[in-house]
């Protein structure tokens, strides 16, 4: 049986069914209650638990999502059912810590992350066309990089206590939740901070986004779900399987969206989007070019996080802290526009994955 849903899943038809199923989630999660066009949304979600913990304090951007714990409890499922939960890492741990941190600035002076790409463009939003350009070009410099022999060194085995860290501390974030649920009208409630008005107070039940989290987290395992991977395979290899689930996913949030309304077409009027597309489209350079040095999407290092790569785990670290600096220290933007060091900081961190590129390739070393 286990054997028979594996093969399934390393198919076509699997790769399909998985990305069916994430774009169809997505937009129930958005009618359910979570903010329009992000249904998920791991930048969007990863700064919104940063924002819950405390680690900024914009007052509308702030809780704990479940989706972000379930995504690496249910890939961890996943791996132990089917065997294949490996602890690993390799080296340069600053470099993916630091390549975590400005994915997250990219992605969020565009206001999403690759999946919300996708989602943004299924649900209408013109804007969303500079940032799908964007993402291409940084995962296509990230291509010519692999081409030269890039490398930030080999995975190793380590102990499985260590790969157990970051799913036990997902599990733990999910604790504090139900031991301090929100309060209406209360901005804080023990330890969390609550946004009572914008996208943080804008939410699915928590039942729905935890089932619905944890069922992307197993099929993703499964299938290798990857919205960068599949952008990296098309330019280099011309392969087009994790393709199919990213074509999947917006086909489904499409037809989805027009079911229940929610498809609006233009750039006037779109929810959580701001209006300057030069910076949508450099801000997504940026996050594109630095999942893919990473070697994955914001989701698929949660993934691979759950099964035991440790090096993906700092990544995801590394862009939970980068949501929180954007907010912090103005590079984030919102619905009037990029933030006030928003261009410097995207510019700076595009520099940066620059130089850990170049400097990381055989023949540029």
């Amino acid at each position: 049986m286990l054997n028979q849903l594996s093969q399934f899943f390393a198919s076509r038809k699997g790769i399909i069914f998985v990305g069916l199923v994430i774009g169809s989630l997505a937009a129930w999660l958005v009618f359910m209650g979570n903010p329009p066009n992000m249904g998920v949304c791991v930048a969007c979600f990863e700064r919104d638990l940063a924002g819950a913990l405390g680690l900024h304090r914009a007052p509308i951007v702030q809780y704990l999502r479940p989706e972000i714990p379930a995504f690496v409890l249910g890939s961890l499922a996943a791996a132990l059912l089917f065997g294949e939960f490996r602890v690993r890492a390799g080296s340069t741990p600053v470099v993916r810590f630091l390549l975590g941190a400005f994915a997250a600035i990219g992605a969020l002076v565009f206001l999403g992350c690759p999946w919300r790409v996708i989602l943004r463009l299924a649900g209408g939003d013109a804007h969303a066309i500079f940032g799908l350009v964007g993402l291409i070009v940084g995962v296509g410099i990230g291509t010519i990089f692999f081409r030269m022999g890039f490398s930030l060194g080999r995975s190793q085995n380590q102990g499985k206590i260590s790969g157990l860290m970051l799913p036990a501390l997902m599990l733990g974030l999910l604790v504090l939740y139900l031991a301090d649920p929100q309060i209406v009208g209360e901005l804080k409630s023990g330890v969390l901070f609550y946004s009572i008005k914008g996208p943080g107070s804008q939410h699915a039940p928590f039942i729905f986004s935890l089932c619905a989290g944890l069922a992307v987290g197993f099929l993703a395992q499964r299938s290798r779900f990857c919205t960068m991977g599949a952008l990296r395979d098309v330019i280099l290899f011309n392969q087009w399987y994790l393709a199919l689930g990213f074509i999947a996913m917006f086909a489904a949030a499409l037809v989805m969206n027009f079911s229940l309304g929610s498809f609006h077409w233009g750039f006037e009027n779109q929810p959580v989007a701001q209006p300057d597309d030069l910076w949508n489209f450099m801000g997504m350079v940026t996050a594109g070019l630095a999942f893919a040095l990473a070697g994955g999407c914001p989701g698929r290092q949660l993934f691979m996080a759950g099964e035991g790569d440790n090096d993906a785990a700092v990544f995801a670290v590394g862009l939970i802290v980068g949501t929180a600096m954007a907010h912090n220290f103005g590079m984030a933007s919102s619905t009037a526009g990029i933030g006030p060091h928003g261009m410097a900081a995207t510019l700076a961190g595009l520099g940066i994955c620059l130089f850990v590129g170049f400097f990381n390739c055989k023949r540029g070393a």
